[in-house]
């Protein structure tokens, strides 16, 4: 909904980018803040975390004008095709935003505990160290806005490199030590978790202009889906020999297999005249 309005009243897909790299940005900072927190608050460090933010967010709101900027004119509800959900070129951009906002989520998670496990430190800089992971993506998201708005000709192949960022960092994170290279790691998932924003979700609101709303949604959900289902799968490999280690290896496989399904640059969003 929110990249929906951010597109509704004007914003280009730089702004879009924007607006998506500070949502995920958060998560990044509750990587790095949560375990600063747990010498005191214990396992409930993330509930009292989370429940503080939540506050700030209701207070913004109130504060906020009602209605501002709000587009004149048009239907609260969409009417999309029957073919919406049976739209091959949709769970292409699904296939590639499931790797990079899902697999690097899932990763998130679990980023923590494999430093800590495997490079040498404590709790407090494994925290540190594992939110680079989700707050690069503040600058990597608009980064990929930018490339579809300035240079589309680029954008698939910005696109593609960036799932190779996102496997070659989570493959850094296995390692994880030394310590430079643990954060080598957090800054190339990055790369993998912000490019794709962009590309994705203006491919799908440009590939099915009577629902794009719905069509990004849908993208939206298959990222939600792997998080769903990999987040707890990449916990139970830390109780398999590795401590984690043969998880991450899976994981960057997966970022990989992505590749397989990437779209064309008109699909991600790309101006067909200016795509060779």
């Amino acid at each position: 909904a929110g990249v929906d309005y951010v597109r509704a009243v004007g914003g280009s897909a730089v702004m879009q980018g924007l607006y998506g790299g500070i949502s995920l940005g958060a998560a990044g900072l509750a990587i790095a803040i949560v375990p600063q927190l747990v010498g005191g608050l214990g396992w409930r460090a993330s509930y009292w975390s989370a429940l503080a933010m939540a506050a700030a967010g209701l207070l913004l709101l109130v504060a906020a004008p009602a209605g501002h900027g709000a587009p004149r004119g048009r239907g609260r509800f969409e009417r999309p095709s029957v073919g919406l959900f049976g739209d091959v070129r949709l769970y292409r951009l699904a296939a590639v935003y499931a790797a990079s906002l899902g697999l690097s989520l899932v990763v998130a998670n679990w980023v923590v505990e494999i430093i800590e496990e495997h490079g040498n430190v404590d709790l407090k800089t494994a925290g540190v160290v594992g939110a680079i992971t989700l707050l690069t993506s503040v600058l990597t998201r608009p980064l990929g806005g930018w490339i579809l708005h300035v240079h589309p000709r680029f954008t698939r192949a910005a696109v593609g490199a960036s799932l190779v960022a996102g496997a070659l960092g989570t493959a850094a994170l296995l390692v994880a030590e030394p310590i430079w290279l643990a954060a080598l790691g957090g800054a190339l998932l990055g790369l993998g978790a912000g490019i794709p924003f962009s590309p994705s979700f203006t491919g799908a609101a440009v590939t099915r202009p009577d629902a794009p709303a719905a069509a990004v949604g849908l993208v939206n959900s298959a990222a939600a889906v792997v998080v769903l289902a990999g987040a707890p799968l990449l916990g139970l490999s830390f109780s398999l020999p590795g401590d984690g280690r043969i998880g991450f290896a899976v994981v960057a496989v997966l970022w990989l297999g992505a590749l397989a399904a990437l779209p064309s640059a008109r699909v991600l969003g790309a101006e067909p005249k200016l795509v060779s």
